[in-house]
């Protein structure tokens, strides 16, 4: 073999190895990535953790009035439908009567009537409950979109992309607090974000900016000091349908036990 044939041949394995290493470290590099922390990236299971900021929130039932102006907030920012059974967030009335029979009164609008429809004297008490999606860590409705439409932040918070969503419902019916619904207008699936095109902005959802009894509390999951992190250490709380293991990011202090 002649020198300059040698040397070809060599230039020409050189260039295959380095074309070789890229191929595989960029390869190495993409499984390094924290999952979910690209829209429609992930199953949710790990997702919402590599951010510097967790958001959660926590509901004082004692504070809650049952008064609904976070429903309207809420349809109003983010322009839900008007009609009453189209809600991001609502509020419940839980009557326990006498016999200790359970009567539940949905909210779903300010200035709604939420006298409960039992008379005075066959109350043994009653409460209110917001109610609205939970951000879960291992959401389920996460894992059944066959389209990636629905996906974790990387602060966790849980997303529909609605110029993915097909409408096909599944992620609604795999919901167990019931916090989806399919939008009339937009025919794709839509839920509560934590208006995270404020709190990206440093703003508080439109819901606890308007509570007038601050029943709602926002915060960041991963900061000592914020206000969410000093109400879960000084209060007793709960999450809904613990047994799930869904790991929600809404907590409740002094949940009743009859709450579903």
């Amino acid at each position: 073999m002649q020198r300059r044939d040698f040397l070809k041949e060599c230039g020409l394995f050189l260039l295959v190895t380095k074309a070789v290493e890229g191929l595989f470290g960029a390869g190495a590099a993409a499984a390094e990535e924290p999952a979910g922390t690209k829209a429609g990236g992930g199953s949710g299971g790990e997702s919402g953790n590599g951010g510097d900021h967790l958001y959660g929130m926590a509901i004082d039932v004692d504070k809650c009035i049952g008064c609904g102006r976070c429903v309207e907030a809420c349809k109003t920012e983010n322009g839900v439908p008007k009609e009453p059974f189209f809600c991001r967030t609502w509020v419940e009335r839980y009557t326990v009567k006498t016999d200790n029979t359970l009567v539940v009164q949905s909210i779903t609008s300010a200035g709604q009537k939420s006298d409960a429809p039992v008379e005075e004297k066959e109350i043994k008490r009653s409460f209110f409950v917001p109610k609205l999606c939970n951000h879960c860590a291992h959401p389920p409705c996460v894992q059944v979109c066959p389209v990636g439409a629905t996906f974790s932040t990387k602060e966790g918070v849980v997303i529909v992309d609605e110029e993915r969503c097909i409408g096909c419902r599944y992620c609604i019916q795999a919901c167990p607090y019931g916090a989806r619904y399919l939008n009339p207008e937009t025919h794709t699936a839509d839920k509560c974000t934590f208006c995270y095109h404020r709190v990206t902005k440093g703003m508080l959802p439109a819901c606890v900016e308007v509570c007038p009894t601050q029943a709602r509390i926002f915060g960041d999951l991963k900061g000592k000091a914020s206000p969410l992190q000093r109400f879960e250490r000084m209060r007793k709380i709960h999450t809904l349908k613990p047994g799930l293991n869904t790991e929600p990011k809404v907590f409740y202090a002094d949940l009743d036990g009859v709450v579903r």
